[in-house]
């Protein structure tokens, strides 16, 4: 059985503006951060060169993305589900063959911390 872990967090803002804010993040997340023609962001993040593609849908609220490092490569669902006034972001991550437990462990403690300052990035956009 695959190990898999779904991390979902409450942010601040309608749907359709949290959506708008996850799609401009990496550059302020990521300084380095550049998008090619394609739509790949290449950046250097905690394991080395990486580089991120969202597959988006604005309309059913779907931001799944593929991140590739040097470690490892992940396909990653992502919803924003409206609550309201208030929005929901969740995601989904399989543990990648190319990782030991410890590995995954290690990338879901650094993940989550990632997405409580994405959270805060997003809910300080005015």
């Amino acid at each position: 059985m695959v190990r898999s872990r779904t991390i979902s967090i409450t942010v601040e803002k309608k749907t359709g503006d949290a959506f708008d804010a996850i799609l401009k993040m990496p550059p302020k997340m990521m300084p380095d951060a550049k998008i090619n023609d394609s739509g790949w962001w290449s950046f250097t993040g905690p394991h080395g060169k990486s580089m991120l593609k969202f597959n988006e849908n604005k309309s059913l609220g779907i931001l799944d993305h593929q991140y590739v490092d040097e470690e490892s490569s992940w396909d990653v669902p992502m919803r924003v589900v409206s609550n309201g006034d208030v929005s929901e972001v969740i995601i989904t991550l399989n543990k990648p063959d190319e990782l030991s437990d410890e590995q995954f462990d290690t990338r879901m403690t650094e993940i989550g911390e990632m997405f409580n300052s994405m959270k805060n990035l997003i809910e300080s956009e005015s």
